[in-house]
């Protein structure tokens, strides 16, 4: 398995300035080659550190989440990483190890670790080790409900958790389902969703829930409303409701993304 993270720096002077970048009304893609040091944020509280930010809340578009890009150097980290006591988060692990303290319970981040961390939490990450820690963080504000307690936060990985073939695919569609779907203390699920070459959504989905998707490993063409894309390692696809979408694999190995979608409340009025 590989997961696919910013590499930074900046194109040299024989660069193409016009790129496969879209902003659309129902969608954006955001190729891995804009992701480079001039677009990244140093974050309050957080040391020898720096983010791309991939998404965040606007109006009229995706109003849901957030989602960056996180390095952290050796030696650093954060005592006080998220400043919105009613967000919640889910963190994978690209490359890299950390220890993540949360509500002092302690765990030992490596290369495809997952975890989720509740609205109101105390942690902390830092990087002990010799090589950048490198992790994709995803932050959405808690919906509660009466009478549904929060999630419990847990710590987990890529490689423990077994990717579920959807219905009528032959296994070349599979989601790696972190929580169960059924669960409602839950308002957000972050999926790995994996396609082997030539597999495909058959249709165009078209729903209410809102997505952030980044390419980890592959290549697919990718439907997005009325215009099909290539993505491949790297690139981040930004969603709007009812965008519809689907997607075709190609290339040799599987194509692999992570995948947010916020589900289990009632709309808003």
């Amino acid at each position: 398995m590989s997961y696919a993270f910013p590499k930074g720096g900046l194109p040299d002077q024989s660069g193409n300035p016009e790129g496969t970048a879209v902003f659309t009304e129902a969608y954006a893609v955001l190729p891995a080659v804009t992701h480079t040091d001039i677009v990244t944020s140093f974050l309050p509280g957080w040391e020898n550190s720096r983010a791309w930010v991939l998404a965040r809340p606007l109006s009229g578009f995706a109003e849901t989440f957030a989602q960056y890009a996180v390095e952290v150097a050796p030696g650093g980290g954060s005592d006080n990483p998220e400043p919105d006591v009613s967000a919640q988060g889910v963190i994978l692990v690209a490359s890299g190890g950390a220890r993540l303290v949360i509500d002092g319970s302690g765990h030992d981040l490596t290369e495809g670790s997952y975890a989720y961390i509740p609205p109101g939490s105390g942690w902390r990450l830092w990087n002990r080790g010799d090589a950048p820690c490198r992790f994709h963080w995803i932050r959405k504000s808690y919906q509660p409900v009466p009478g549904i307690e929060v999630p419990e936060p847990f710590v987990t990985s890529d490689r423990e958790v077994h990717p579920i073939p959807m219905p009528e695919c032959d296994g070349v569609w599979a989601t790696t389902r972190f929580v169960d779907p059924a669960d409602l203390r839950h308002d957000m699920h972050v999926n790995i969703v994996t396609f082997q070459p030539g597999g495909r959504i058959p249709f165009a989905e078209t729903h209410v829930m809102e997505h952030g998707l980044y390419v980890l490993q592959g290549r697919a063409e990718y439907l997005l409303n009325t215009d099909w894309v290539s993505v491949g390692p790297g690139d981040f696809m930004w969603l709007r409701a009812f965008c519809p979408q689907a997607c075709i694999a190609t290339g040799s190995e599987p194509f692999r993304y992570l995948l947010y979608k916020d589900v289990n409340r009632h709309v808003r009025l």
